[in-house]
Formats: C-alpha cells, sequence, structure tokens
C-alpha cells in the first residue's frame, strides 16, 4: 500500500511538472504570435457594404501583417550574454552552496504570502529537488527555459525514484491511509452527487453555447477640436462687375468641434448593425463661397442628432448587402483609393477627403452592395434618397433628391489602385449637396425658385504607392446636368493632384500636399434665367461658364501624439476663391486636435 501511494505521489507529481511545462509552453508560443501581428487603423471612408476585405488603413500598405497562425521566430541566447542560472540543480551547480536548499526560508525573495509559497514549500522540504540563486533568491516571477524544466524534471524524478526504493517510513503512516479510507467512504454519496451536478452543468453549458444568441455591441468614437482662422480679403461678389466690394466678414479665429460616437452590434459573424450620433458646433460661416468648409464641419449648435443607422450582411463570402435609413452613401458603400481619407485624421479640408462626385446626394436611406468578384477587383452599388422620411412633392424615397452610384475598384498590383464610377443623380432643387465648388447649378429665377436638375456623373481615382513613405495620387470629375423637360445641360469638372508621406520624420505621422480645383461651371446653356454664372454676374442668368477658376492649395502635418490623439498643424491657399478672378486669395490657418477611440 505505501509503495503504491508513494507511486502515486510521484505521478501525481510528474503530472504537476508537465502541466506546468504546457502552460508555459503555450504562454509563450502565443505571447510571441501577438507580439508579432501588426496593429490596425480605422479608415476614413467606406469599407464597402460589406465592411472588410479591404485594405486600407490610417497608414499605407507599407507596414505588413504577419499571420497570426504563423510560427514564431526562433529565439537563439546572444553570445555576448552570460550562461543564466537555472533554479534548479544541475551537475554543474552541485558544487555550488546555494544549488539545494533544504528550507524554503533560505531563498530571500519568496514571502509566505507567495500565491505558490506552499507549492515551493512542499518541493524543497519534502523532496528536495529546487535550488536558488548564488544571491540566495529563487526569481520566481522569470520565464522558465526547456532546458531549466529538463533539470529540474530529471531532479524530481530522481528524489521520487529514490523515495520510492527506500519506502521511507516517515512520509505516510497507517494512520494516515486509514484517515483517508474513512474520510472517502464517509463522503462516497457526496462525491457521487457532486460528479453528478458537474456533469449537468457541462451538458447545459454545451446546450448554451450551441444555442446562444447574445449580440455583442462595440462603443467607438470620434473627438474634434479645430482652431481656425482666415486672412482678410475682400471679394468681388453679386453682381460681380470686376471690383472687390465686400470686407469677408468671417475673418475671426474661431473653434469647431465635433463629437461622433458609434454603436457596432455584431449579431453573427456575418451580420452587424452600426449606429451613430453627432453633436457638433462651429463652422467656417459667414463666408462668400463653400471653398473655405473643413472636413470636420457638422454644425448642429450641439444638439444631438442620429448620424448612421445601416445594417450590413454578408450573403456570400464574396457578397455583402447595406440597408439602412440614416447614412447609406457614397462615402459608406464605396471603398476609397486614398488610404489617408479621413476628416479625422487626413486632409482638412472638406474638398481634399475624395471627388465631390461621390458626395453627390447626401443620402440618409437606401440600399447599397459590395462584390468582391475577382481577387484584385470589386465593384459596388447604391441607391439612396436624401429626404426619404417626408411623403411631400419631390421628396420621399423615390422622388425628391435620390442618387444611383457604382464604382470598379481595380488593384492590378498592391501598390496601384484605380476606381472607376458612374453616379445618377436628381436633383428637385438644382443642387447636388456636393458643398464643394458649383455645387447648385440653377439659379432661382423670376419664379423665385430653382429648377431640378437630373445630372450624370462620372469620374476615377488613381493611387500609387511608390514607396512606403511616398504615395501619388489623382482623380477628375465631370457632370452633365439638365433641366428634365427642357432645352440645354449645364457640364462642371474637378480635379485633384495629391502626395501623402506616412511616417514622415516618425513612424505614425503624416505629411500631406494637394492641389486642385473644385467643381465648376465650364459652360451653361440652360433657358434664360437659369444660367448661375451670369445670374451672379448681372442678374439675368443668360448661357455661360464661370469667369474664373479656383485653385486650391493645401498642406498639412499629423503628428501621432499617441495610438489615439493626433495634431494636425496645416494651411490652405485658395486662388480665385468662387472661380472669380477679381476676389483676393485667401489664406486659412488650422490647428486639428483629434480624438478617437
Amino acid at each position: 500500500m505505501k509503495d503504491k501511494l508513494l507511486r502515486n505521489q510521484s505521478k501525481a507529481l510528474i503530472f504537476a511538472l508537465l502541466l506546468l511545462a504546457g502552460i508555459h509552453g503555450f504562454t509563450q508560443k502565443a505571447m510571441s504570435q501577438v507580439d508579432r501581428r501588426g496593429g490596425e487603423g480605422a479608415g476614413g471612408r467606406g469599407q464597402g457594404a460589406g465592411g472588410q476585405g479591404d485594405k486600407r488603413d490610417k497608414g499605407d500598405k507599407g507596414d505588413k501583417e504577419d499571420s497570426f497562425l504563423s510560427p514564431p521566430l526562433p529565439i537563439s541566447p546572444s553570445p555576448s550574454l552570460p550562461t543564466p542560472y537555472s533554479p534548479f540543480p544541475t551537475p554543474q551547480s552541485n558544487d555550488d552552496p546555494m544549488a539545494q536548499v533544504t528550507s524554503v526560508s533560505q531563498l530571500k525573495d519568496v514571502q509566505p504570502t507567495d500565491w505558490a509559497f506552499q507549492a515551493l514549500q512542499s518541493l524543497v522540504e519534502r523532496y528536495g529537488c529546487i535550488a536558488g540563486y548564488p544571491s540566495e533568491t529563487y526569481r520566481g516571477d522569470r520565464a522558465l527555459t526547456r532546458y531549466e524544466f529538463a533539470a529540474g524534471l530529471n531532479a524530481c524524478l530522481d528524489k521520487v525514484n529514490e523515495l520510492i526504493a527506500t519506502a521511507t517510513s516517515d512520509l505516510v503512516s497507517r494512520e494516515d491511509l486509514a484517515t483517508l479510507q474513512k474520510l472517502q467512504s464517509q463522503f462516497a454519496p457526496e462525491l457521487a452527487t457532486l460528479r453528478n451536478r458537474v456533469d449537468n452543468l457541462e451538458a447545459r453549458a454545451t446546450q448554451i453555447e450551441t444555442n446562444q444568441f447574445s449580440p455583442t455591441t462595440k462603443l467607438s468614437g470620434i473627438t474634434i477640436v479645430g482652431i481656425q482662422g482666415r486672412s482678410r480679403n475682400r471679394a468681388d461678389v453679386a453682381p460681380r462687375d470686376g471690383k472687390k466690394d465686400t470686407e469677408d466678414a468671417g475673418t475671426n479665429i474661431n473653434v469647431i468641434s465635433l463629437s461622433q460616437l458609434y454603436l457596432t452590434t455584431q449579431f453573427d459573424p456575418r451580420s452587424y448593425l452600426v449606429t451613430g450620433i453627432l453633436a457638433a458646433d462651429g463652422s467656417s460661416a459667414p463666408r462668400f463661397s463653400n471653398d473655405v468648409i473643413l472636413g470636420y464641419e457638422y454644425p448642429t449648435n450641439n444638439s444631438l442628432i442620429l448620424t448612421d443607422l445601416h445594417y450590413h450582411r454578408l450573403i456570400t463570402d464574396n457578397f455583402a448587402v447595406m440597408i439602412g435609413t440614416a447614412y447609406v452613401n457614397m462615402t459608406t458603400a464605396f471603398r476609397g483609393p486614398n488610404r489617408v481619407e479621413n476628416a479625422a485624421t487626413g486632409p482638412l479640408s472638406y474638398f481634399a477627403q475624395r471627388n465631390p462626385i461621390l458626395n453627390m446626394g447626401f443620402g440618409q436611406a437606401g440600399i447599397a452592395f459590395d462584390w468582391q468578384f475577382a481577387k484584385r477587383a470589386s465593384l459596388q452599388a447604391l441607391y439612396s434618397s436624401y429626404n426619404p422620411q417626408n411623403p411631400g412633392k419631390r421628396n420621399g424615397l423615390f422622388d425628391g433628391n435620390t442618387t444611383t452610384g457604382v464604382q470598379l475598384l481595380v488593384t492590378p498590383t498592391d501598390a496601384f489602385d484605380v476606381s472607376l464610377y458612374y453616379v445618377n443623380n436628381y436633383s428637385s432643387n438644382g443642387c447636388l449637396l456636393t458643398f464643394v465648388g458649383d455645387e447648385c447649378l440653377t439659379a432661382a429665377n423670376s419664379t423665385g425658385k430653382s429648377e431640378p436638375l437630373q445630372t450624370n456623373a462620372v469620374g476615377a481615382t488613381v493611387n500609387w504607392q511608390i514607396s512606403s513613405r511616398l504615395t501619388l495620387g489623382a482623380w477628375g470629375g465631370y457632370t452633365n446636368s439638365y433641366i428634365p423637360g427642357r432645352s440645354g445641360n449645364v457640364e462642371t469638372t474637378n480635379y485633384m493632384v495629391y502626395l501623402n508621406f506616412p511616417d514622415l520624420f516618425r513612424k505614425g505621422n503624416l505629411g500631406g500636399i494637394y492641389i486642385g480645383q473644385p467643381p465648376k461651371i465650364t459652360s451653361s446653356d440652360l433657358p434664360v434665367g437659369n444660367n448661375v454664372p451670369d445670374f451672379i454676374n448681372t442678374g439675368l442668368g443668360r448661357r455661360g461658364g464661370q469667369p474664373g477658376t479656383t485653385t486650391q492649395i493645401e498642406a498639412f502635418y499629423r503628428f501621432q501624439l499617441t495610438d489615439n490623439i493626433t495634431i494636425t498643424p496645416g494651411i490652405i491657399h485658395i486662388l480665385e476663391p468662387g472661380h472669380t478672378p477679381d476676389s483676393d486669395p485667401i489664406t486659412i490657418g488650422i490647428l486639428r486636435s483629434s480624438f478617437t477611440f
């Protein structure tokens, strides 16, 4: 009986040591894999209707992320470092006076309050298979190497074999065995009941895991505070007669703030719901034109409004659908080649965020899909309405301002993206709701109302990552609009060329230079009274295009202070604002701070 008990003790000891080694090995492997994984940032615009499969992040594609399933890199000791002392006795340490410890009190850094004190005391005083360092310490919080584990296990096994061979009588007495047998018999019913309860709990837990429906909601958010002011300037406003007759009244330095919260509710691995709420205050108004609008302007007088409400569903592995009643538009549904497109961490102006054609309609309720039909090609499409909640004339889901858009995004190589898009928009008042450049294309004529417009627009964006520190991109767009049932049309063009400098001077920072022309009416031959350029000039609304060309030059540098906080100073210089050649240039100085989580 005594030999049997000793063998059982040795088995328990071996099992405990093997379990310790297994936990140690698993932890080391998991930590090494986690440490090697790269972080992901949030892009500024649509990941497509499915919200996945896009390569965009806050930086560029230069940071390659290792697979979590990749084996950890082998770690070899540096030849310049001394061989660490083993806490277990080894042939090399047997001559050391501290190699063998007979009492746990000999270890200075082991206290009775330590969580493993009793286990360590048992191994030292009962089995005698633990050693310390020459400094009389055990270093229990130090990582265990495989060599140290092998040496310690071997020492403990030798000690257990010695105990079994000698059958030391003072380890277990016959009284101890009798007490154990008595306790086992006395508590047999309780042990059986406990075993049954554990079995039932395991069965119920398995059933719950199999049939559970527990949506998980994740909270994320953005807070932006911008301080900005523009230079004093005089403008030639209506009627445009070549005279700078009006002083800009909005040049005082002011503060614009915006806070937005997102609730992403994951119903299952293939579907989720996005709910967004926003409160903001401040703007660049008063202004002569929308050339000075910044990307984070969304004034609500600090009132809380619903900005997002859309449901995403992955129908197949390559086809996703988005449907919702708030903010279903090309900004959220289409993938954007420019990876730094973001009002919180990217360019400062609204114009520099993306091609204004992709802002057209400012859709709210609608439906969109994202189809990854090839490894390097995807197709997105959308239908949305601006005023779906209003049943009145020129409103509703299928009347009023409605937008249909389609985009083809192709990535021929990892460094090059190109997107081609077509948009069809119906505007009940002749305004495209792009909020950039010439967006209202029919004038308020003698009836006091501007005529509706049907618009066809095409555009393209290219993005070329020349190196991990330099990206060159450009976009261009063209629109052709007409009043339904009447002759004539109005045409606009826009373009932008940009350079992004990821990790400029420091990892995580970003520099950018953007030069472009906001949408400009190049020609307009609608019926007399409806043409905007001449209406501004003379009030008659005769045919003709804009007399000047606005050019915007923007430069910014984003400091990544922490993972969540950025500071972005920048400057915007605008030539011939409002496409008016006789207006003064405008220079805007900006300091934007952003907090994301």
